[in-house]
């Protein structure tokens, strides 16, 4: 695949739902799948990292990604890239929370022109699948090309590389 792909990622480790039960993930399920991701293109990668830390705990974290989701916050990021220019490709990786992606991926969205740009969305979920996501990045990035959507269940993602690449293939 060409080298001009940025895989922009959102993850967190602590506290997460996976199989039925919470359990500490040192590295997220997100993470893991934007890893394979570079491994098979050789792109870039980005996380899309918020100033005020999420909860290690999983219960409180999700009640502060509904406030955040609620008061369609915009939460300030760690880092910003200068420019997408060198980059035709953007995969986008996120975890579905509360069925849409969390709103730090949209202060990134909001950030940057995506027209022209190919955007490839891959949601980690426990049984939600991409939720609304695939429409607000559609309404959020004006110009785009959206590619199909990947929904990855979180508790297999580590045995998600075929279909990923199965993924990127089409």
């Amino acid at each position: 695949m060409s080298r001009n792909i940025l895989i922009a990622y959102f993850s967190r480790e602590g506290n997460n739902y996976v199989n039925g039960k919470i359990v500490n993930l040192p590295v997220g399920n997100t993470e893991v799948a934007a890893k394979m991701i570079k491994k098979l293109t050789g792109g870039a990668l980005f996380k899309i990292d918020p100033v005020k830390e999420y909860s290690k705990d999983y219960t409180a974290c999700t009640k502060e990604a509904q406030a955040e989701l609620h008061a369609d916050a915009r939460p300030e990021l760690s880092e910003y890239l200068d420019s997408l220019d060198s980059y035709d490709t953007i995969i986008l990786c996120y975890p579905n929370w509360w069925g849409t992606m969390p709103m730090a991926v949209s202060t990134f969205l909001e950030r940057y022109d995506f027209a022209g740009k190919t955007i490839l969305p891959l949601c980690t979920h426990e049984g939600s699948g991409m939720g609304r996501s695939e429409q607000d990045i559609k309404k959020l990035c004006p110009g785009a090309t959206m590619g199909r959507g990947l929904a990855v269940r979180g508790g297999s993602v580590k045995n998600a590389e075929k279909d990923i690449k199965d993924w990127l293939n089409k």
